[in-house]
């Protein structure tokens, strides 16, 4: 008899127990909204809260000899105007040694740079980053302005604005 004869064996009654848990806590793991991981986007979740977690992205980009320009906190902009909105604040960084000449030849690349990304809060309280990919940068904001990133400048993008996302949120 082999081993794989005398393996216990679920019922069909059992085996449907089993597959009915599997997928209840799949639906209870916390994961980022599906919406949040399509159109070139990645998302991953913080183990911080918001302010923390942009504080966090804040120093990675300083770390790699960035600059972050700004934050735009539509939370607080919504409280300014009487709504309500969960933590969705835009950070905008980027590198003026390596963004200056492209917008020198192309102007129009200003209106896209610097990057960006979100950290936000869901409905649970969890808190997310949500970046851009390196593709999806060189598509929808180098394509549109005449520029052309080769494929290992888009790997190495997104291995950077990761790497910062990482740091941000573990």
């Amino acid at each position: 008899m082999s081993n794989l004869s005398r393996r216990p064996r679920l019922s069909g009654l059992a085996f449907g127990w089993v597959v009915a848990a599997a997928a209840v806590l799949a639906l209870l793991a916390p994961s980022p909204p599906a919406a949040a991981q399509q159109g070139g986007l990645v998302t991953r979740p913080s183990a911080h809260a918001p302010r923390a977690t942009l504080d966090r992205f804040a120093a990675a980009v300083r770390e790699a000899g960035w600059v972050v320009f700004t934050e735009i906190d539509h939370a607080t902009a919504a409280r300014d105007v009487g709504m309500t909105l969960r933590a969705r604040t835009v950070v905008l960084f980027g590198n003026p040694r390596t963004g200056t000449p492209g917008m020198a030849t192309h102007p129009t690349l200003a209106i896209d740079l610097p990057m960006r990304v979100l950290v936000w809060e869901d409905d649970q309280g969890r808190v997310f980053v949500t970046r851009s990919t390196g593709a999806d940068i060189a598509e929808r904001v180098f394509a549109r302005h005449g520029m052309t990133i080769p494929p290992q400048g888009q790997l190495n993008t997104d291995a950077f604005i990761e790497t910062l996302a990482r740091k941000a949120a573990e």
